[in-house]
Formats: structure tokens, sequence, C-alpha cells
């Protein structure tokens, strides 16, 4: 099972978010996401996040919160644990990323982007004050979103476990 974890940053009302499009082979290629990565061997979720963020964008976080744990299973890629994690940041300039495209989006704008269904999910849930910390199980066929469970009781997709 892999292990990521994935920061929103936010500064001024938006979130610093990257468009996957310089991997061969990503998963996520073609989405816009949060800033973070696979962990290294003996890293806790608060290493890898701190590490990936400093790599991909220079902001070394010193204040963050750790929001939930999000548990996708796929008929096509291996199941992942990601540590999901926001912050406050600034960046006087953003770097040219390995990995994709940075840039500042305004918050209410980031839910029309090209997202995962499930990224919408727990984007609504962090920006939820009442929801400090949750876990979240999204299950996916191809790129369909079929279930999602919230804290291990409600489908939010409809259905009452």
């Amino acid at each position: 099972m892999k292990q990521t974890s994935l920061c929103y940053i936010e500064n001024d009302g938006k979130y610093l978010m990257m468009l996957r499009n310089k991997k061969a082979d990503d998963e996520n290629s073609g989405k816009w996401i949060g800033v973070g990565g696979k962990f290294c061997e003996g890293e806790s979720p608060e290493d890898c996040v701190k590490r990936e963020v400093s790599e991909e964008t220079g902001i070394v976080l010193d204040n963050w919160h750790y929001r939930g744990i999000v548990t996708f299973v796929s008929n096509v890629y291996e199941t992942e644990h990601m540590h999901l994690f926001t912050a406050k940041g600034t960046a006087d300039s953003l770097p040219d990323c390995i990995e994709g495209e940075l840039a500042w989006v305004e918050k209410e704008k980031v839910l029309s982007l090209p997202l995962w269904e499930g990224d919408k999910i727990f984007l609504d849930l962090i920006a939820d004050e009442a929801m400090p910390f949750f876990s979240l199980k999204l299950v996916y066929e191809s790129d369909e979103l079929i279930e999602a469970i919230l804290n291990g009781k409600q489908d939010i997709l409809g259905k009452k476990k």
C-alpha cells in the first residue's frame, strides 16, 4: 500500500495548486491537486509533507494542520493512504516544478478545475471548520468515483451503511 501526503497551502483566499502535466505515467495526469508526494522510508506524515512541500515549492512549512486520512481504492492503481494537510504560506515566486505547473488559484474557483471527483469531497470537508479531522474512503472504477465513505459510516454519495 502506498503512503502519501498532500497539502493545500492557503494565502490571501487562494490555494497553491499543481497541474500534473510533466511526469510520464502519472496517475494524476491532467488533474489539479495540492502539493505532496510519497513517503520516504522512516518518514512520519508530517516529515513527508514538510519535505514534499519544500522540494516542490520552496516553501518551508512551520505551521500546518493534519486534517484527515483519505484511503483511495481503485481497480487500476495501488491502494493509497493519503495524509491530508492544510497550511498557511506564501511564495514570492513559484519555482519550476518537475511534476507540474504551480499556480495560486482562488478558493472559489478550485472546484471548477479538472479534479478527481473525490477531491471535491475532501476539499469541502477541509473548508468545514466543524470537521477538524476525518477519515474518507474513496473507491474508483477507472476514473469514476463509485463510493465515498466518511468516518467509516456514511456513504456520502447517497447510501447509508
